[in-house]
């Protein structure tokens, strides 16, 4: 299946975003509208940091198992998710660039490894569906990253 990229421009240096995305906890604020009953493990931030949330997205529920594979501040976090007993394994990737006039561009993108057949099947509407969970979750997370003081750890 294709990736899905999603993007939004946000006031704050690449430097305090990351710092904000490095902590997994600070993950469930922004995305809470689709993945909640968070459960954490491992070191609270870069790799290792993991997550079991319980998704629900297009009407069903699976508990997902994500943990940071890669970081390179202030660049780049990349998250493996495995779901479905496995069957669906994906990448999804923080990437954040600075602006020439300030701040910094965030994109997220969501790209299946592997994904079972119903998802293949209807991959125009699961792409379609993730894309708009991520789009809100990244207005969320730039309401969030102007809630929070850079350098606090919040």
């Amino acid at each position: 299946m294709k990736p899905v990229t999603v993007s939004i421009d946000v006031p704050q240096t690449p430097e305090q975003v990351y710092e904000f995305l490095d902590a997994m906890a600070h993950h469930e604020r922004f995305t809470d509208h689709y993945l909640t009953d968070w459960r954490l493990d491992g070191p609270r931030r870069g790799p290792g940091a993991r997550a079991t949330v319980t998704a629900a997205l297009g009407g069903t529920k699976t508990e997902v198992a994500i943990e940071v594979v890669e970081a390179e501040a202030p660049r780049h976090i990349t998250e493996r998710n495995v779901s479905a007993a496995g069957r669906r394994v994906a990448r999804g990737i923080y990437t954040i660039e600075p602006l020439p006039s300030g701040g910094s561009r965030v994109s997220f993108s969501y790209a299946w490894e592997q994904a079972p057949l119903p998802d293949r099947l209807l991959a125009p509407l699961v792409r379609t569906t993730m894309r708009s969970a991520n789009r809100t979750a990244l207005q969320r997370l730039s309401t969030e990253l102007a809630q929070h003081a850079p350098g606090t750890g919040a």
